[in-house]
């Protein structure tokens, strides 16, 4: 009899187990988050989650970068996870125009995003719907030697204007104004950028790199005539040296600026930089009347429209959006936190670029081969690399650019 109360026991309590154990739910994460910095960040990431979540188990699956480029189109159609992480802008239009991102704008409204990560909104919202949600991003600017400047009398540039004006300086000092490294192609992508950016806009930047305005409108053209105007001060052969060679130049003292991302200031200071000797500042205004609009290659978190658990993903979603889980998420990473409320540490080219970046109204642009097709892409570098070199070949660049363009886009 005792064995039978004892076997009828064990069942019950078994039948009573199985239901508690079933309640914690599962999400399903994908990232290329496989670098040390960024696995490390989404590892404390989850575990802050499910600490807020004990009811939600995350189960992560990384890939490399390259092999999560092809990978994402595959399981988006197929085995969906419930989060992806993927990037902001035109990048994520394919995804967005196919039906294969959620449309997540009750996170947003929820949440007050549009307030806290209000600089990203732009870059996040497609047909009045935003798409994801931002977790990091880093500044691009211009970093300059103090020391050629101090020499040199002058002060740092607000205006395009000014910035020319500067030129003339150095160059009598045998300095170049501006340096970069062509020969992998991106670094004149920036340039280009910032000028699209404070010439025409936002908006008209990312029609540009969408396809939907010719490489030979006029205002295509007026951005080349502002880049023209800093060539003659510009250091030679570029398209011979790669970016870390203009780094070289700028720690030298052989050239006073360069147009270029924050992961250059490791490089800066490894070459003997410090804070006093390096300087930053925001890419120059050129016409006054245009919402101010940054570069900022932005990373997101996305629900994929075939996600089984799209409750919970947008818990995470709004968990990745808090100040406090951006502020502890971009320590880890070396980055910026989106959200507007969080912090940065002491050092002062991020809290600069959390500055510029945090009251960025007019837009954030994601990078040239972010924000256009690979094939647009690629043509498009070439062109500035070689407009560089011989800006009277602009029209041919402009016509075969156009080309590309047609071809590109039709589909």
């Amino acid at each position: 009899m005792n064995i039978l109360k004892t076997t009828a026991l064990v069942a019950l309590m078994g039948s009573i187990a199985i239901p508690a154990m079933a309640e914690q739910r599962v999400l399903k994460l994908f990232t290329d988050a496989s670098d040390p910095a960024p696995k490390a960040a989404f590892e404390q990431l989850v575990k802050g989650f499910e600490a807020e979540n004990p009811d939600v188990k995350v189960e992560v699956n990384t890939f490399d970068h390259e092999g999560y480029k092809t990978a994402i189109r595959n399981f988006l159609t197929a085995d969906s996870p419930d989060l992806a992480n993927w990037y902001a802008g035109n990048r994520m239009a394919p995804f967005v125009n196919a039906g294969q991102f959620t449309d997540v704008s009750d996170v947003w409204e929820e949440n007050g995003l549009k307030d806290s990560l209000g600089s990203a909104l732009k870059s996040m919202t497609i047909d009045g719907k935003q798409w994801g949600v931002p977790y990091t991003y880093y500044q691009w600017g211009i970093y300059y030697n103090k020391d050629l400047y101090k020499k040199a009398g002058v002060d740092v540039p607000k205006t395009w204007d000014e910035f020319i004006s500067n030129c003339k300086k150095f160059k009598e000092m045998g300095v170049d104004c501006l340096t970069t490294g062509t020969k992998a192609l991106w670094p004149a992508a920036g340039i280009f950028d910032y000028l699209d950016l404070r010439t025409n806009g936002y908006d008209f930047h990312m029609k540009l790199t969408g396809g939907e305005i010719p490489w030979t409108d006029d205002r295509v053209r007026a951005v080349f005539a502002e880049w023209k105007k800093v060539l003659p001060y510009t250091t030679k052969n570029v398209a011979a040296i790669d970016w870390q060679d203009a780094v070289s130049n700028i720690v030298q003292g052989k050239a006073a600026n360069y147009v270029m991302g924050n992961f250059a200031v490791a490089t800066f200071k490894d070459g003997g930089m410090t804070n006093d000797t390096l300087g930053f500042m925001d890419f120059p205004t050129i016409n006054p009347d245009i919402p101010r609009a940054e570069e900022a290659p932005t990373d997101t978190i996305h629900i994929p429209a075939g996600a089984k658990n799209k409750e919970d993903a947008k818990k995470f979603l709004a968990y990745v959006a808090k100040a406090d889980v951006q502020t502890k998420m971009n320590e880890t990473l070396g980055q910026l936190p989106i959200n507007k409320n969080s912090s940065v540490g002491d050092d002062p080219f991020l809290q600069a670029g959390f500055k510029i970046l945090s009251t960025a109204d007019g837009g954030i642009a994601q990078f040239f081969d972010r924000d256009a097709p690979a094939q647009m892409a690629k043509a498009g570098m070439e062109g500035f690399q070689e407009f560089m070199a011989y800006p009277d070949h602009l029209d041919a660049i402009l016509d075969r650019l156009e080309k590309v363009r047609q071809r590109v886009y039709k589909n």
